[in-house]
């Protein structure tokens, strides 16, 4: 065990507490930081990020966008020349390529990973997609511990930090996309009085949907926007009259306006 590299968790709360006892349970050497939650049992505490970070292989950032760079910055003092620094936190690509840079002017690798899953109930079986120069590195150390990383290719070697992050918010614009229309959708039905019928039509469009779904709502979108920006209006505006906030349809609305206009 005392010749096992140290992984370092910063950010200790849901995603993180998760990650750090899975490596325990793992048999991993797993120290950990966080200011407001103590470390889970079978984690060394540290008094601050850069005593967690003092000698470990890999550090994994857990913790937010917004504390990321600070995260790094307060760390970089006690990381070793070659550890390995890995952001998970969801955040721009830029947050992703400064981290990079911060990280090589310290002599430190970097990795972006994103998590491409709700991490309750999977813990560190969450699917990941990793990349910058040690992407691998994250890949290798974590695979045999039971992660699911999958390095994300580029022209030569892992693809440039800031690409799967990229990649996470692009299906985020999707995903929670539609869970916010679903939401307001009912919402509105709740308000209008046939919420059950509502969502059962809701499943039934998803249990149908398809490899086609995609190309038949892009296509339907682009071709039928004048048609679909006037219905949308009218969604908005039954919205409004239901005292139902409606961010999704006039969104909507706004998106068919501006294809139709550019026809």
């Amino acid at each position: 065990m005392s010749g096992e590299p140290i992984i370092t968790v910063l950010g200790l709360g849901e995603a993180g507490g998760a990650f750090a006892r899975d490596l325990v349970a793992a048999g991993a050497r797993v120290r950990g930081y966080d200011p407001a939650v103590p470390a889970p049992d079978g984690v060394a505490g540290a008094a601050g990020e850069a005593e967690a970070a003092a000698g470990a292989a890999l550090v994994l950032s857990v913790n937010s966008a917004h504390d990321a760079v600070d995260a790094f910055r307060n760390a970089a003092a006690g990381l070793a020349d070659g550890a390995v620094w890995a952001d998970l936190n969801t955040g721009p690509p830029s947050l992703k390529r400064e981290l990079d840079g911060l990280a090589a002017a310290r002599g430190v690798r970097f990795a972006d990973v994103a998590v491409m899953a709700p991490v309750p109930g999977r813990g560190l079986r969450t699917p990941m997609l990793a990349c910058g120069d040690a992407a691998g590195d994250v890949a290798a150390l974590l695979g045999p511990l039971g992660a699911a990383v999958e390095v994300l290719a580029g022209e030569s070697g892992p693809a440039p930090a800031g690409a799967a992050a990229g990649r996470k918010l692009l299906r985020s614009v999707f995903f929670k996309g539609l869970a916010a229309s679903v939401v307001e959708a009912l919402e509105a039905a709740r308000a209008a009085g046939c919420a059950d019928w509502l969502r059962g039509n809701i499943v039934e469009e998803l249990v149908r949907a398809g490899e086609p779904t995609v190309d038949r709502l892009v296509d339907g979108t682009h071709r039928h926007a004048v048609r679909r920006a006037a219905e949308m209006r009218a969604a908005a505006d039954m919205l409004d009259e239901l005292g139902v906030p409606n961010a999704m349809a006039a969104a909507s609305r706004d998106l068919l306006e501006r294809l139709a206009a550019a026809r």
